[in-house]
């Protein structure tokens, strides 16, 4: 697995953050994920799509594991996410033995990452203000999507 210097993190939370951008600029959720293989090879990228395809299951985690295809094995694989991974795709992390998760950052929402860090992931939480900033202004902007996205 590759190691996660600073460089590395902010290059790959890059790829998330150009895919959170383009969700909202299609109406939708800021979020944004991608797979890394152990290797460091992107396999998948992929945004919240909610909004857009009138699908409540795909999320940003989601899509990017989508986007990456069938794997012989996720071991060794790196999830990287805008936001701190909700219940149901801090499970998807888990089902397929995704080593480590990067996340941008977990001030707006703290989701699964604790729970992934207890059951033996990498968590690597960065705390990034770019992504702080696109969240806050869209929850301010859209508290009812945000709040039906989360579930309450």
């Amino acid at each position: 697995m590759v190691r996660m210097d600073q460089a590395t993190a902010r290059s790959w939370l890059a790829t998330a953050v150009e895919e959170a951008r383009a969700g909202l600029a299609e109406g939708g959720i800021p979020i944004g994920a991608a797979l890394y293989g152990p290797d460091g090879t992107l396999l998948g990228r992929g945004h919240n799509r909610r909004v857009q395809d009138d699908d409540p299951s795909t999320h940003a985690e989601t899509a990017a594991f989508r986007a990456a295809g069938r794997q012989r094995s996720y071991r060794g694989t790196t999830m990287v996410t805008t936001l701190s991974p909700c219940w149901y795709c801090s499970g998807l992390v888990r089902q397929f033995g995704i080593s480590r998760v990067l996340v941008g950052e977990a001030r707006t929402f703290h989701g699964g990452h604790d729970w992934l860090a207890e059951h033996g992931v990498e968590i690597v939480l960065l705390d990034d203000f770019a992504c702080i900033a696109l969240m806050r202004d869209f929850i301010a902007a859209n508290p009812a999507l945000w709040n039906e996205d989360i579930g309450e």
